[in-house]
């Protein structure tokens, strides 16, 4: 099979495309006909060597999230077929023609969306119910700030807050960007090159704050965080784009009971993403199948130009995702 390899750590000219035996699946495995990829951050990291895959993942292959066709299954699977089409949450591997995923981490493609569209969910969809929903606890009518909003995460987080309910605010790096935000559900975008968030929040919601923080800044952004909180506000990590260590304030954390937490979910056990699996195929999947909650595809890149979409996914000059098509490769 072909499949877009890291050649050696460095800028975005070291994926070529190369030839690699077709994955064998396990005996808890299906074997995936890639149709088309999503492109993600972290990608970006393991191209540069600075985020190394799990034990068992493909080394030199990028890629976390796929969509396209069962084309084998393992001696144990028993809720998938050959044929099935479906997207799925993968470890590594997914800049392929084939890659293999175990079941519980597969997702029937909601709706009639395509394999372009149905590649852009699993990254997001199981990084925000994760982290936001399990981790972070949003419930009821409480309100959650994003971090990023026209991200993957942040396209997905807006639209799946929103639909559930609950408030949403988000920082983007200009006023198009704020615009798209606003239009796609956030009650408040805040641009974070011309204003001070914390200080918007602080307006917007009365001096209260907010009650979940989704962030995938850190480092400055640390103290505006717990600023932002509301008491018992809940901070939750994904990514520390702008820096690991920081200095916070620790009298605020106890004064307002707040909660600092986070999580990485691509070395988390097969039963770990499954559980996700189901709960989003059960509250969100319905949701994309009716509209209410629809993919925003940035780019989609053929497969072999897949150095031009990462280039693209560290200039941030996207809104939404950044897609490989390998349904032509």
């Amino acid at each position: 099979m072909k499949a877009v390899v890291i050649t050696e750590p460095g800028p975005a000219s070291v994926l070529q495309i190369s030839e690699r035996p077709v994955p064998i699946c396990a005996d808890n495995e299906v074997l995936i006909k890639v149709m088309a990829a999503g492109v993600n951050r972290p990608d970006v990291f393991q191209r540069k060597g600075n985020y190394l895959p799990p034990e068992g993942a493909p080394q030199d292959i990028p890629g976390l999230e796929i969509a396209g066709i069962v084309t084998a299954i393992g001696t144990t699977v028993t809720h998938l077929m050959v044929g099935d089409k479906i997207c799925a949450l993968v470890s590594g591997g997914g800049y392929a023609e084939y890659c293999n995923v175990p079941q519980e981490q597969c997702l029937p493609i909601p709706g009639n969306l395509s394999f372009i569209e149905a590649a852009s969910l699993p990254e997001t969809f199981f990084t925000v119910w994760s982290n936001v929903f399990d981790r972070g606890a949003l419930k009821g009518n409480e309100t959650l700030l994003v971090h990023g909003g026209s991200s993957g995460i942040g396209v997905a987080a807006i639209q799946m807050a929103k639909a559930l309910g609950h408030t949403v605010y988000v920082t983007a790096g200009s006023d198009d960007k704020c615009r798209f935000c606003q239009q796609l559900g956030a009650a408040k975008a805040i641009n974070y090159k011309t204003e001070n968030f914390a200080d918007v929040i602080s307006q917007a919601t009365n001096g209260k704050g907010v009650d979940v923080i989704l962030d995938m800044i850190g480092g400055d952004y640390t103290t505006g965080n717990i600023q932002s909180l509301a008491v018992e506000g809940r901070l939750v990590l994904i990514n520390t784009m702008k820096g690991n260590n920081v200095q916070i304030d620790l009298a605020q954390v106890m004064r307002k009971r707040l909660i600092i937490t986070g999580s990485m979910l691509r070395s988390r056990e097969v039963a770990f993403k499954g559980k996700i699996a189901h709960e989003l195929q059960t509250t969100i999947w319905p949701l994309l199948v009716s509209g209410d909650i629809k993919p925003v595809i940035h780019s989609v890149f053929a497969a072999a130009d897949a150095s031009a979409a990462h280039e693209l996914m560290e200039s941030s000059a996207h809104i939404g995702k950044i897609i490989l098509n390998f349904e032509h490769s």
